[in-house]
């Protein structure tokens, strides 16, 4: 046996030792839930040690294993005499003086005096997710006093071998010296109504609901089946209650000065619903949270009292796991009052991710985003499959440089997208100073890790194609699972890290200097004067890496380069470059040669637009030397200066996207040696590598994941920005949605009659409208005719040279569409927020990039 003085005889309700084996299953789910800051009635643990002790000093052990060898389990009596010779051995024990005071003393401190509590059994077999012992022991209501709550105590110990309980751990083979029985106690909750609640339909399987009963009094009604409770059905989705049946409740279970009991439920209230639609709402939430600390559908038993809910048992539902549930719910909004938007990062990943692209995203993110995970909050989240960033965290963040909001709003505005008046962002419920203490070692570690990396990050561009060769190769040479799992740790793992590393050296480097600059130039000239000052970041040789795709395919089609050479140099980019599931343009030679076709087609060759531009931007540079001869000079050195840190960042991300098609061979090589194939593609890289190491449970969630992924792709591009609780599918079908922003509390400002968004290249353009919403569309835009899309990425820019101008919904100054219009010359209005749902294929427009306008005409 365990030395007495190891496991404390009490422990407090969350101690960190209140684990399975030492406060049981129910004790352990109630000690979790106390942590996690849910509403749980004040009690503590009698804990297996006191069990122990007591079975050891009154000599029990043999004697109950003596008993326990007597029964048959096909033959009941033998079970009841079992139990009867047991529970006598209990209650004519004796209580060990240490045990007693340790039960008085938590008593005590809990209330004491005549306090009423609850002594619930809790067993190291109990709620766990293979077997569910469920009403098995007892539990005793309304107990008042310190004696009797050590008699209650011991009762729930005997109860550990009721002829019920002997029965089941006998048919599931447990053995009888394995288990041991911890209690806990708890102030009473005198429930005004009770119940139970259900994370999962129980009767349907669906994970996509909740399911409250609800009754008056305590909740041993609804438990015993004495009354037939209501039911409440809550949609998570949408958020709403979708379904409610009030019932005639006949009688409650009340406390009385002996314990408790059944009295008739009074006239007046029997037809009345035990809870409101607003309660029913808050308990929903409550569960959602519980099920989010779990990881799986929950039964939670609830009480009510004075209108705050308290829960009262957590477990796992036991009996979904033949009722599989055909879709999952990827959907992050529902994790808080959180601004999500998708304006910058939407342009990398546009897609519906798979799992495996969600699960290498999110690593990703964390090595090069390091601050915004210095609170439990999300920083990044799946919306619909789709990618967001939570900017609650970045404008909290910036809180903490003593920026307010509307200045936040304004410097964001270039990388994020206007955010429309009406709209808050809001912040995150902490204070600043436990934000501040948090954010100083990580600032500290970061700019070290900077530092050392900007000055390695000129020779880890020159290097990192070769390395990515290299890992490719090994990797399609692996012949076993080991040989992969190695090469994953060893090799692969360090090197994405790295290259994350690099991209968060690069994208820091000179700071916020292009929207700083851009902010100090609007001081002086207007929006078109300053795109053409901004543009020309492509100089000579040295191309912003956003344009490496389009010029690689101009040089293929001269003849400059052979097919090979430009695989290997530009390939890795593409429209959905970060998408693991799908193919890079190196591994399909239809899409680079119908990107050719599109090219022979442009008005203009690529190197003659960007000498076109070149001659403009001198001209713009020129103007302001003669009307600002004191500060051109200095400017310029600042333009120049961003520019270069432009090319690290945009170099160092191309070979972040390359090493995603590195991730990608590997997943393909598992696929080939597993035998699964693409259907990886529906597990996380975790899940992937335990299927190495001979661990395929989670292959049974792939046909639920598949059908998800397929169901969420059916959906029009989502908004651009999102607050609080956001239902894609009941968005989709609502005719007045907007593409530009939702808001749950319904206080967005009107769309406006016009079309306006950032000037992101200047010019103006009269032309046909051609509105595209997937670069696989890109051959319906004929030369000449205005793109009207949702956003663009480097998988769009062969498109840009047959377009007379750029619309897009969604984007902001420097974002994707902007850069490459202003670099090319072509007129661009980025930001519009819903463009291709008022603007039609065929409309013939005016766009103004210098103004950011656009005109039906």
């Amino acid at each position: 046996m365990k030395d007495a003085t190891t496991v404390p005889l009490v422990l407090v309700m969350d101690a960190e030792m209140a684990l399975l084996e030492h406060v049981g299953g129910k004790g352990a789910s109630l000690a979790r839930l106390v942590k996690a800051g849910l509403p749980v009635p004040p009690g503590f643990h009698v804990t297996t040690e006191a069990y122990r002790c007591f079975v050891s000093e009154n000599g029990l052990q043999e004697e109950i294993l003596a008993a326990v060898a007597t029964i048959n389990s096909e033959q009941p009596a033998t079970l009841e005499e079992a139990a009867k010779r047991i529970g006598h051995l209990f209650m004519q024990g004796t209580m060990p003086k240490s045990i007693e005071c340790a039960i008085r003393q938590a008593y005590a401190e809990l209330g004491g005096n005549q306090l009423a509590v609850a002594v619930r059994s809790s067993a190291t077999a109990e709620d766990l997710p293979e077997q569910s012992f469920a009403g098995q022991q007892e539990s005793y209501l309304n107990i008042q006093g310190e004696a009797e709550v050590v008699e209650a105590v011991k009762r729930c110990w005997a109860s550990l071998w009721t002829a019920r309980a002997l029965g089941y751990r006998a048919h599931h083979a447990i053995a009888p010296e394995d288990v041991a029985l911890a209690v806990v106690v708890q102030q009473l909750v005198n429930a005004e109504a009770a119940g139970i609640m259900f994370t999962a339909n129980p009767l349907t399987g669906s994970r996509e609901q909740v399911v409250i009963n609800a009754a008056w009094g305590l909740g041993e009604a609804i438990v015993g089946g004495q009354v037939t409770p209501d039911t409440f059905i809550f949609e998570k989705a949408s958020r709403a209650i979708s379904e409610q049946q009030i019932n005639a409740k006949r009688v409650m279970t009340v406390r009385t000065t002996t314990g408790t009991c059944e009295e008739p439920v009074p006239e007046e209230r029997r037809t009345q619903a035990a809870l409101t639609p607003e309660q029913a709402l808050e308990l929903a939430q409550l569960g959602m949270r519980i099920e989010a600390l779990y990881a799986q559908p929950m039964d939670v038993e609830w009480a009510l009292y004075d209108g705050c809910f308290y829960i009262v048992q957590a477990r796992p539902i036991t009996t979904l796991r033949a009722q599989e549930a055909r879709f999952e719910e990827w959907n992050d909004s529902l994790s808080g009052d959180y601004l999500w938007t998708n304006g910058n990062v939407g342009e990398a990943v546009p897609d519906v991710m798979t799992p495996c692209t969600w699960s290498l995203i999110k690593i990703f993110i964390a090595d090069t985003m390091e601050p915004l995970y210095l609170t439990a909050h999300k920083p990044i989240g799946n919306i619909g499959g789709h990618f967001y960033l939570n900017l609650s965290i970045t404008a909290s963040l910036a809180g903490l440089a003593g920026m307010n909001q509307k200045q936040f709003t304004r410097i964001s505005e270039g990388v994020f997208g206007r955010i429309p008046e009406g709209l808050e962002v809001p912040g995150l419920p902490l204070s600043r100073w436990r934000l501040l203490k948090a954010l100083v070692p990580v600032a500290i570690r970061l700019k070290k890790r900077v530092r050392t990396n900007q000055k390695r990050l000129p020779a880890f561009i020159a290097v990192a194609p070769a390395r990515c060769e290299e890992l490719q190769t090994k990797i399609r040479n692996a012949v076993s699972s080991q040989e992969l799992l190695a090469l994953w740790r060893d090799e692969i793992t360090p090197f994405f890290r790295e290259c994350c590393h690099m991209l968060e050296a690069g994208a820091r480097r000179d700071g916020n200097a292009l929207a700083l600059i851009r902010r100090d130039l609007g001081k002086l000239v207007d929006e078109e004067e300053a795109n053409a000052l901004f543009s020309g970041l492509s100089v000579g040789q040295n191309h912003l890496a956003s344009l490496g795709l389009l010029l690689g395919l101009a040089r293929l089609e001269r003849g400059e380069i052979d097919h090979e050479t430009f695989a290997r140099t530009y390939g890795h980019r593409g429209p959905h470059e970060f998408e693991v599931s799908l193919p890079r343009p190196a591994e399909d030679p239809t899409w680079i040669e119908s990107q050719l076709a599109g090219l022979r087609e442009a008005p203009l060759d690529v190197n003659a637009l960007l000498a076109r531009q070149k001659v403009a931007q001198a001209a713009a540079w020129e103007r302001l030397r003669q009307r600002y001869p004191g500060k051109a000079a200095a400017l310029r050195r600042r333009v120049d200066r961003a520019a270069a840190a432009a090319h690290d960042r945009e170099a160092a991300r191309s070979e972040v996207v390359r090493v995603f098609w590195v991730l990608r061979t590997f997943v393909l090589r598992v696929g080939e040696l597993t035998g699964k194939g693409e259907d990886l593609f529906f597990l996380s890289i975790e899940e992937i590598l335990a299927l190495l190491g001979g661990n395929e449970a989670a292959l049974v969630t792939v046909p639920t994941r598949r059908a998800t992924y397929e169901r969420y792709s059916t959906l029009p591009p989502l908004p651009a920005l999102i607050r609080g609780h956001f239902d894609p599918f009941k968005w989709a079908v609502d005719p007045r949605r907007r593409s530009d922003v939702f808001d749950e509390r319904g206080q967005t400002v009107p769309a406006s009659q016009t079309i306006t968004g950032f000037p992101g290249a200047a010019g103006i353009v009269e032309g046909r409208a051609r509105v595209v919403v997937s670069p696989e569309e890109g051959d319906q835009l004929q030369p000449g005719e205005i793109l009207v899309t949702t956003q663009t990425n480097v998988g769009w820019t062969p498109l840009f040279p047959r377009a007379a101008a750029v619309v897009t919904d969604v984007g902001a100054p420097l974002s994707h569409a902007a850069i490459v219009a202003r670099e090319l010359g072509i007129p661009a209005v980025v930001g519009c927020g819903n463009a291709t749902m008022r603007l039609h294929s065929g409309d013939w427009l005016r766009v103004d990039g210098g103004k950011g306008t656009v005109e039906v005409l």
